[in-house]
């Protein structure tokens, strides 16, 4: 038989919860990837139109501040100086270069002292790996100079991953935090953000090849809203389905 009218609704309590979880946690996943189709869609326009603008001045102390990384991020910059001591490497498994050179290798960062006092680090370009070390391939330009590059921002290692190699020279994130002791820096000197050298930069012998800033990201996240509403729609009408059947009245047999 049936179960009772109120013993039917009992035995839909913990059902109609765990329905109520479920739902609400697949809504929040479809909301999430909204957000990040909106962020997504933001970067792309950024770096369409900036990195491809005439260069501004590089920001510098008195504007760090100010340097939010979704109005900066790829602003096309400029600014004068030299080349300080020191290099930082940075593994990159370089898959779809832009210039001719590609594979595992380094990218390699320096120290741009500004004619302003303070300093910015500057990711040159991409070595192969038996390039790495400064006695293999000429070093920066002498004297003053000025750069050109796109802004980027520093990363921070996830939970797992390894510490820089600092005695090797061996590093696999981005952390301008960290890179400055290294070079003796004063990290109070010491930009906020970096500057990818375009590929106009690249010296005569090629080394460092600049330009390697991707430029290019998948957009996925609407497929994947869209697969966790649909999933929650999909949900809603299983529950209905079920609370129907364990509600209909005695001797009702449905289609």
């Amino acid at each position: 038989m049936s179960a009772t009218p109120r013993s039917a609704l009992r035995s839909l309590v913990w059902p109609t919860l765990a329905t109520l979880v479920a739902l609400a946690i697949l809504v929040t996943l479809g909301n999430w990837q909204m957000r990040r189709l909106d962020w997504k869609e933001g970067l792309i326009a950024a770096a369409e139109s900036r990195s491809v603008a005439d260069p501004v001045a590089a920001p510098g102390p008195g504007r760090w501040p100010d340097v939010d990384p979704d109005r900066w991020i790829f602003q096309r910059v400029e600014a004068n100086g030299r080349y300080g001591e020191g290099e930082i490497h940075v593994f990159m498994a370089l898959g779809e270069p832009n210039g001719p050179l590609g594979g595992p290798g380094y990218l390699i960062f320096a120290p741009f002292q500004t004619d302003d006092g303070w300093t910015l680090l500057v990711d040159r370009g991409f070595v192969p790996l038996d390039k790495k070390e400064p006695g293999t391939r000429p070093g920066p330009p002498p004297g003053e100079t000025t750069i050109e590059g796109l802004v980027r921002f520093g990363e921070t290692g996830a939970f797992f991953t390894p510490d820089p190699n600092v005695e090797d020279n061996e590093w696999i994130v981005r952390d301008l935090s960290k890179m400055a002791a290294p070079l003796d820096l004063d990290a109070d000197k010491v930009a906020p953000y970096y500057v990818s050298l375009v590929a106009s930069q690249t010296p005569p012998n090629g080394l460092p090849q600049a330009g390697e800033t991707p430029l290019t990201f998948s957009n996925s996240h609407l497929q994947y809203a869209v697969t966790w509403y649909g999933l929650a729609i999909v949900l809603v009408f299983v529950y209905g389905a079920y609370a129907w059947r364990r509600l209909r009245p005695d001797g009702e047999t449905g289609l």
